[in-house]
């Protein structure tokens, strides 16, 4: 429940009459904070008990009550700079933060409370049938004999066969560096000057575009070639710089690319 306050100025729930503070729509020089704190402690005696609820939010408001009224009440200076006033202006919307919080969990709390009500009311349904169709369910047992239960158990039981993969439906990879490497040993003398990209714009398979790029950095790692790329991830120049020395390269001196 909420604390009521009886004031010449206000008659009210204590919550609404901060807001109305924060909102000018009271002057908080026409409120006596000494007042309201009697006829809380007043009202906690003839209650005869501590609702910790409404403590925690009359401590809150009155809190934020005592801060206004004392930096009302108090000379402030006369010449203030921005600085200043924006951060009392900020702390102004600090305390109205504070307020909406309060209210906020309040009503929600309020809502849960309502919805636990609703629920007390309804009763679940139980587990199972209804009696009147429990003489109607089949004899689960029906047919269960100890050798059947025995053979049952035996087949959980007994070790399974490894599970195999069949690998029929994966085509093997043909491409192989050594041969694209032999390819680019053909045809790259005779160009001088090619792209990555024109290598390639016949190759549809990717496995074939990626063994062509192994094959070109193996000729580079070999100095047979030099690349260049002037863009990020643009496209690569091949550049054909061993002269007429396109001797054979045996396939043990290729790194190997396989995996």
């Amino acid at each position: 429940m909420a604390f009521e306050v009886a004031t010449p100025v206000y008659d009210g729930p204590f919550d609404l009459l901060l807001h109305l503070i924060l909102k000018e729509e009271v002057d908080i020089h026409e409120v006596s904070l000494t007042r309201i704190v009697e006829a809380y402690l007043e009202e906690i005696q003839r209650m005869q008990m501590l609702d910790l609820d409404v403590a925690t939010e009359f401590l809150l408001i009155a809190s934020t009550l005592v801060e206004l009224k004392t930096r009302r009440l108090l000379p402030g200076k006369q010449d203030m700079d921005l600085d200043e006033e924006l951060a009392l202006w900020s702390e102004r919307d600090l305390l109205l933060a504070r307020l909406l919080d309060c209210k906020t969990f309040k009503d929600v709390a309020s809502v849960f409370t309502q919805l636990a009500e609703q629920a007390s009311l309804s009763y679940p349904r139980r587990s199972g049938p209804d009696e009147r169709f429990a003489d109607l369910m089949p004899d689960m047992l029906e047919g269960v004999t100890a050798v059947r239960l025995q053979r049952a158990f035996l087949r959980a039981t007994q070790p399974k066969p490894p599970t195999t993969i069949d690998w029929y439906h994966v085509a093997p990879i043909r491409a192989s560096v050594a041969d694209a490497l032999m390819e680019m040993l053909e045809t790259l003398p005779k160009l001088g000057k090619v792209t990555f990209k024109q290598i390639t714009e016949a190759i549809h398979d990717r496995i074939e575009v990626v063994v062509r790029f192994l094959a070109i950095l193996e000729l580079f790692k070999q100095g047979r070639i030099s690349l260049e790329q002037t863009d990020r991830f643009g496209d690569i120049e091949v550049m054909w710089t061993a002269g007429d020395d396109t001797g054979f390269v045996s396939v043990m001196q290729i790194d190997d690319y396989e995996g």
